[in-house]
């Protein structure tokens, strides 16, 4: 496949706090916030991809087509972490052994080893066992 000249730019989180939402994941990350513009509240680029968070008039209110995966050495650890920054666990999703969290306005990502980890026929992951 030859290299496309179309790239990802950024990925844009609408909240209705964005200010709030970007203060969870800029701690979250390690990411400080370095910009705001109109409804737009903008965390330090990394890697070549922005990551913004866009005023909304209306709350989340379906889970999301699409969720970030972090990476962690201790996936426990970082699970009390993101709760002490304001995130909890979905324990609707443990049966998939995946550690899927929410952020304070309920945006689902996982929290996944920085290792490698197995997945079975049906898509469960075995980290949490």
């Amino acid at each position: 496949m030859a290299d496309s000249p179309v790239q990802i730019n950024a990925l844009i989180v609408d909240a209705t706090d964005p200010e709030r939402l970007a203060a969870f994941w800029s701690e979250l990350l390690g990411r400080p916030v370095v910009g705001r513009m109109g409804p737009y509240v903008w965390l330090r680029r990394e890697n070549g991809l922005g990551l913004g968070f866009q005023r909304t008039g209306e709350p989340k209110s379906v889970k999301n087509r699409m969720h970030f995966d972090i990476t962690s050495p201790n996936p426990p650890a970082e699970q009390r972490r993101v709760e002490a920054l304001g995130g909890r666990r979905l324990e609707e999703y443990a049966a998939g052994g995946f550690l899927v969290m929410a952020d304070p306005e309920g945006n689902e990502f996982c929290i996944i080893p920085d290792g490698p980890f197995e997945l079975d026929d049906d898509g469960r992951a075995d980290y949490l066992i």
